[in-house]
């Protein structure tokens, strides 16, 4: 049974230990516990900092489910900490929580990056069925163990698109030298075949993209990639998706906080978390709708990259995968973990999600 899975089955309240201060205060008899969370993601930013599903609709949530007892206060990137800096802030004990996602961890675990995107990996209904039943959040725990930390999904974005890019990709040559912003595993496929891979914030995204920093750049998906103004840097709009079919945000928590916190709280914590997880794709689904149309009604040339640059990117991410394997036996557990439930997943999407798609669908 899964880490979470077990805490959605916790209902009891039970007495825990109590934090040291300043993180308690006593109000009314009862312990109440101030937490900080700290974001890879801008202030105000939709979907991550904002709105339904985001870092600060999951704090109320805990907080109210938990009727003031587990109080959140986040902060944007920069604001306590720079954007990446979240998962040595939380090992540390400077913060409790994180809300970032996984694969900007690369560098301290290579594993850590099946929990957010696999290229020409799982959606999300693939995906959450391998976390929350398939025995992935527990294999990301202990991912994370040697770090004393803990895991889980509070986010999704649904599939992403390519990027966009200044000048139209023809052939896989169209990619050697090109300079773009791309993160995570898809980053290193990239650079495998030429491109000079950049990590960048979101929030500066569209100045080296319009400044020609860069010359192409892959953020999230319509809604976002439109409010960053990333359309008027660039006018093709690749729309293939194939490095994140879909994306996990990641709920990074202090083990020794965490285990601090009463059954009760801790339930909360995973509910919350997972009602974001689902909430958040689903304002996801309609505010790329939206903003899809909207970007080809100003000239976006929206199209999905040639089928032998997908050949490529497949061929190279097998290469990257296998490489990785190689080296790790942690990071080979969660990989095999991952594609076993994929194929599985796979042969009952073709009589089921694809089946509708190609039949009945108008």
């Amino acid at each position: 049974m899964s880490f979470v899975r077990r805490k959605f089955l916790t209902g009891a309240a039970a007495a825990g230990g109590a934090l040291a201060a300043p993180a308690i205060s006593r109000a009314q008899n009862r312990v109440v516990l101030n937490w900080k969370m700290t974001s890879a993601y801008g202030k105000g930013s939709p979907f991550y900092m904002d709105g339904p599903g985001s870092a600060t609709d999951l704090a109320k949530r805990i907080r109210e489910m938990s009727d003031g007892r587990l109080n959140i206060q986040v902060f944007g990137a920069g604001e306590l900490i720079p954007a990446f800096e979240g998962f040595d802030a939380v090992r540390a004990g400077t913060v409790e929580m994180n809300h970032a996602n996984s694969y900007f961890w690369t560098g301290k675990a290579f594993a850590a990056q099946y929990f957010t995107a696999v290229p020409f990996g799982m959606n999300f209904q693939g995906i959450n069925g391998w976390l929350y039943d398939g025995g992935g959040i527990d294999l990301w725990n202990e991912v994370y163990a040697p770090f004393g930390m803990v895991a889980m999904p509070c986010g999704n974005t649904g599939v992403q698109m390519t990027g966009w890019f200044k000048k139209e990709i023809k052939t896989v040559a169209d990619l050697k030298g090109l300079k773009m912003r791309i993160p995570g595993l898809a980053g290193k496929v990239y650079a495998n075949l030429g491109v000079d891979v950049k990590v960048l914030p979101g929030g500066e995204i569209f100045p080296a993209l319009e400044r020609g920093v860069i010359d192409a750049a892959e953020f999230v998906g319509p809604f976002q990639d439109r409010r960053l103004g990333l359309q008027k840097a660039a006018k093709y709009y690749y729309t293939t998706g194939w490095h994140e079919p879909a994306t996990v945000s990641e709920l990074l928590i202090n083990k020794a906080a965490w285990d601090k916190l009463p059954k009760d709280l801790q339930a909360i914590v995973s509910n919350a978390a997972a009602a974001c997880n689902v909430i958040s794709e689903g304002w996801c689904q309609k505010a790329n709708s939206d903003a899809m149309e909207d970007l080809k009604k100003q000239g976006v040339i929206a199209r999905p990259l040639p089928d032998d640059v997908i050949k490529a990117l497949r061929a190279e991410t097998n290469k990257v995968l296998a490489e990785a394997v190689a080296k790790d036996p942690l990071t080979k557990k969660v990989h095999d973990s991952y594609f076993a439930f994929k194929s599985k997943f796979d042969r009952w999407s073709e009589v089921s999600e694809e089946a509708y798609h190609v039949k009945v669908r108008d």
